[in-house]
């Protein structure tokens, strides 16, 4: 009878001891998750003049969506197996059309000053602490290489680019699916995606 129970003892710290061993893994497997995924910094306050700037930018970003896809519409059209020159040419057409159809356009027409600073505060915040330092690293070294930022010319092909995070890319003004940002420098950009055209860009937007 006592051995009996001296090995229901045993098998007792046996379990007892792969519990443990379980929830210790599950732990060092938490915390490994949060290191790999760094906690983001929270939602800026967005003030209701922020609110307004924003949506007035995501509208102008439409609008100019709108003018982009009138200008193609009117455009000769590519055939399926077009060569690279055909191809080369028609993107041509299409930049002096856009340009011609917006040969107003200066720097600021799209980021003005209140969404603008909304913008900045929130890449301040969202690309400090050390848990984003690889961000920034990567961000901060890349190069212009020849990239002449000018609203309504296409940036270098060769120039080196950096996306913006996914993450972040939540707490900025929404983009349809045409448009997108991108980082040259420290600069940010607002670039069609077809053509690679800049619609506008914010000279020092990273801290």
């Amino acid at each position: 009878m006592r051995t009996q129970k001296t090995k229901l003892q045993i098998d007792w710290i046996r379990v007892g001891g792969l519990c443990l061993i379980a929830f210790g893994f599950a732990v060092t497997l938490v915390v490994a998750q949060k290191i790999d995924n760094p906690a983001l910094a929270p939602p800026p306050v967005i003030t209701p003049a922020e609110k307004a700037a924003i949506q007035t930018f995501e509208t102008e970003v439409k609008e100019y969506v709108t003018l982009r896809n009138k200008v193609r519409e009117q455009a000769p059209k590519l055939s399926n197996n077009a060569t690279p020159e055909q191809i080369n040419a028609y993107r041509k057409t299409l930049e002096d059309a856009m340009r011609a159809a917006r040969k107003n356009a200066r720097r600021g027409d799209v980021f003005k000053p209140q969404v603008a600073d909304y913008i900045r505060r929130t890449l301040k915040t969202e690309f400090q602490g050390k848990d984003r330092k690889d961000i920034r690293d990567i961000v901060f070294e890349t190069e212009l290489q020849g990239v002449v930022l000018r609203v309504n010319y296409p940036y270098a092909q060769s120039a080196e680019l950096s996306e913006m995070p996914a993450t972040l890319l939540s707490k900025l003004p929404q983009l349809p699916k045409e448009v997108r940002y991108r980082f040259v420098g420290r600069n940010m950009l607002l670039v069609d995606r077809e053509s690679n055209v800049i619609i506008d860009y914010m000279p020092d937007a990273l801290p």
